[in-house]
């Protein structure tokens, strides 16, 4: 398998997951991401999830479609969203929430270390 062809598998199954995030975000994760909403976002806790769930649909759809062109801008805007929602993954831990399976302080805390890989995932796969 060439570097291209790795790098348009490990795109599309980005893309995928941040679809079904995304889906999941506006139908049956919605309570769980409600668990990611940092106490200190100023809009509806419910809003910001399906707000965040649109922004995964259309980030995951836009690294499965967007042709070879646009697609190392698609990938920075996913990496930029990658760190924008971060703030919610240490709520998570700092508040104790549980969800997603992650119900103890080591847990949530092991799942910090995987928003830096997203990062860089959504980089490396769409780069020229």
């Amino acid at each position: 398998m060439t570097e291209k062809n790795v790098k348009k598998a490990a795109r599309l199954l980005l893309g995928a997951n941040l679809l079904f995030a995304g889906i999941g975000h506006l139908t049956f994760l919605r309570k769980d991401f409600r668990a990611q909403v940092p106490d200190w976002v100023p809009l509806d806790v419910d809003d910001t999830v399906v707000y965040s769930g649109i922004a995964e649909i259309a980030l995951g759809s836009s690294l499965i479609f967007t042709d070879e062109e646009h697609q190392e801008t698609v990938g920075k805007v996913a990496a930029a969203f990658f760190a924008a929602v971060f703030p919610g993954n240490i709520s998570q831990y700092v508040n104790n929430r549980s969800a997603f399976g992650l119900d103890t302080d080591r847990k949530r805390f092991v799942r910090l270390l995987f928003q830096p890989a997203l990062i860089y995932w959504a980089l490396k796969s769409t780069e020229k």
